[in-house]
């Protein structure tokens, strides 16, 4: 917990460092900071590392309504905008930083891969991928660490048969991810990081110019041929989707399994059913008790906007804790409790309006896959380790675990 308050210049209060810490011995629960300002009130000041003092959205609705306001933007070099560190030369990461309508321009451009037919017509290439993978496991030695040997691993081959990427270069794409979202890179080495990805795709994109195959990339490529995207934007869109496509699902699938693992009746309900409706329940309740992007979706007011009995002015930084949010007890009663049989759907764990989380439905489909396979499998499947020995991402803007050791 942040414990140092810190003085703000024409503000009667004093307002506490954001991002916010967890307690040890709460691995799975917001930080007990955020818990005491959600209680405060909806929205309250913080300071963030350059002295300025957005606002910190704690609760569910008015986090929902603050993503879905066109008065609100999502563009990174608009003054106010609450970086959540110094912005580097190459750090604006596509559309996902940029307001409609371009925006929505270049998101049109990916998003047909992305619809639920077509992603749902990957199911038996997912499951082959994920039955692969623990038939090396039973086949192995134990323990074993289940980042490296499954829960990386699986969506890393998935996002790269869909776009187009060798899976020889995992190494090089995953290293240079880990920067980019490690909270305190130098922002000369979060820039390199992209520099070194984005150069990784445009030699990519070449190939793909002169030698198309049936993949992301390739259709990218013919789009700049078409005149309808420079090939730099198409870099960015590719590094975009490499970093999306593995960093999130991959954490989620270890720390989902811990929180399965700690959580044994939950695991048994989830392990013993053949409802696919509870498995798909289970990974939206797992999204939402979870939660693991932590560093909150950030926006820059464009207009005055009155909201819970607060005037946030034009110009204001805005910052949608989502995590604490997932846990408003105002939308998910008993909200601390895991509960794969409760409806999660109505979560913000992919975000909310415009610039909701693109990639949606294949993470679904990873972690359907995923939970209904591994622990059917594996059904003693067990911590090899304490729980207290574990080492979490604290150091990071996407949650999770470093390693997790099994056995079973």
């Amino acid at each position: 917990m942040t414990s140092r308050l810190n003085p703000v210049s024409g503000h009667p209060a004093e307002t506490p460092e954001y991002p916010m810490t967890r307690a040890a011995g709460c691995p799975f629960d917001p930080p007990p900071a955020l818990r005491a300002k959600q209680e405060e009130g909806p929205l309250t000041k913080v300071r963030l590392w350059d002295g300025s003092t957005p606002w910190l959205v704690t609760r569910y609705a008015e986090q929902r309504a603050l993503l879905a306001d066109p008065r609100v933007s999502a563009d990174i070099s608009r003054p106010g905008y609450p970086s959540s560190a110094p912005i580097g030369g190459s750090s604006t990461i596509s559309f996902i930083l940029m307001d409609d309508p371009e925006h929505a321009r270049l998101r049109r451009m990916v998003t047909a891969p992305f619809t639920i037919k077509r992603v749902e017509a990957l199911r038996p290439a997912v499951q082959k991928i994920v039955d692969d993978l623990i038939d090396d496991m039973l086949a192995g030695p134990k323990p074993v660490d289940l980042v490296e040997a499954f829960a990386l691993p699986v969506p890393s081959l998935v996002i790269c048969e869909l776009l187009g990427v060798p899976y020889t270069d995992h190494d090089f794409f995953q290293d240079n991810s880990k920067t980019i979202i490690k909270r305190d890179a130098a922002p000369e080495q979060r820039s390199a990081a992209l520099g070194n990805l984005a150069g990784y795709l445009d030699n990519l994109l070449g190939e793909k110019l002169t030698d198309p195959g049936d993949d992301m990339l390739s259709r990218l490529a013919e789009r700049i041929k078409a005149g309808e995207l420079s090939r730099q934007e198409a870099a960015q869109m590719g590094v975009l989707l490499l970093i999306a496509g593995h960093e999130t699902t991959a954490n989620m699938i270890a720390l989902g399994t811990l929180a399965l693992l700690e959580h044994p009746e939950q695991l048994a309900l989830l392990r013993d059913t053949d409802d696919g409706k509870v498995v798909v329940s289970a990974v939206e309740e797992l999204l939402r008790y979870l939660h693991i992007t932590h560093n909150g979706r950030r926006r820059v007011a464009l207009e005055d906007i009155e909201i819970a009995g607060q005037l946030i002015r034009a110009g204001d930084g805005l910052i949608m804790a989502n995590d604490i949010g997932n846990r408003d007890p105002a939308a998910f009663p008993d909200p601390d409790r895991l509960d794969i049989r409760r409806d999660a759907r109505h979560h913000v764990a992919f975000g909310f309006g415009v610039h909701q989380c693109l990639g949606q439905p294949l993470a679904r489909l990873e972690l359907q896959i995923v939970y209904s396979t591994l622990y059917r499998r594996l059904p003693t499947l067990r911590l090899a380790t304490d729980l207290e020995q574990i080492p979490f991402k604290h150091d990071g803007s996407v949650y999770g675990v470093y390693e997790l050791p099994v056995t079973w």
